[in-house]
């Protein structure tokens, strides 16, 4: 408790021993509580990432926009740092340092602070869960880290960050789902809307070939549901899309539309070939037990 004393000082103990943490009153308090003079000018060489900064990706138009308002207007709010062994670790400002760069600045106005390990990882989390808009799966693991290393319960947490209960439940799901739908979470290819709903399968399986099922044909969130919720339907009938569906002029589009229905999958008809899709082993699996070919 006397560490925290000497790095916050009296006022900042009581903010992060608050119910609830708000990263916009940190800062405020601990530039209102530093003197002027002792904002120094940081050369960015000398600066690193925050080894608990949940963030992987910055958006590379939003660092633009701000390197710009960097040039023109300077840094409005110094960041604020913590001497390390070689250079400094950015506590928070880490947007600023990257955009401070890419305006071709060579030092930064800053803040230092003697921070615990603890202190360090509540402001990386906080600044970019209330600021920043992390990815699901970054926002996801920020919940986690912060939960377990405050060991706090999902309620708790929920307070702490200002979200509700059911979005912190939400959130949470998400780590439970296979890396493969993890990567896809992470790539874009599937919505936080998508995510959330594949989270509530207990079968990983059936979940994985959900989300295969999503990206190729780019299901919504309400149709994944729809999926979801009837498992036979989903076993039974393979959606087409209809901006995958057009109308056939062969003599033999009856047909495809009929076999289509029959084994629920996408079937075409042409120079005397007969084409059926499948996604998967399991996919195969279901339409030769319903041609009467698994034996």
């Amino acid at each position: 408790m006397e560490n925290k004393r000497r790095a916050l000082g009296k006022g900042l103990e009581e903010l992060f021993n608050s119910e609830q943490l708000n990263i916009a009153d940190v800062e405020e308090k601990i530039i209102n509580n530093t003197p002027k003079d002792q904002i120094v000018n940081l050369n960015l060489d000398e600066l690193r990432s925050n080894p608990y900064q949940p963030r992987k990706n910055f958006d590379e138009e939003s660092l633009n926009e701000l390197a710009s308002s960097i040039k023109e207007h300077g840094v409005f709010q110094p960041i604020i740092a913590k001497k390390s062994i070689k250079g400094y670790e950015i506590i928070a400002g880490e947007r600023r340092v990257k955009a401070s760069r890419l305006a071709g600045l060579t030092t930064i106005p800053a803040i230092i602070k003697d921070f615990t390990d603890e202190e360090m990882m509540e402001i990386a989390l906080l600044e970019n869960l209330q600021r920043e808009n992390l990815s699901a799966m970054e926002e996801a693991e920020a919940y986690n880290a912060l939960k377990t290393r405050l060991n706090l319960t999902q309620e708790e947490l929920a307070k702490k960050v200002g979200k509700s209960r059911s979005h912190i439940t939400n959130m949470l799901g998400l780590l439970t789902l296979p890396n493969e739908i993890k990567d896809e979470v992470v790539k874009g290819e599937l919505s936080m809307g998508h995510a959330r709903v594949l989270s509530k399968l207990e079968d990983k399986e059936q979940a994985i070939s959900l989300a295969e099922k999503t990206i190729n044909e780019n299901l919504s969130v309400r149709r994944l549901e729809e999926l979801t919720n009837s498992k036979e339907e989903y076993h039974r009938k393979k959606e087409i899309t209809p901006h995958k569906s057009k109308a056939k002029d062969n003599e033999y589009s009856y047909l495809e539309s009929d076999l289509c229905e029959k084994l629920g999958t996408k079937v075409k008809i042409r120079n005397n070939k007969l084409e059926i899709s499948f996604t998967n082993a399991n996919d195969l699996t279901r339409i030769l037990e319903i041609m009467h070919l698994d034996k």
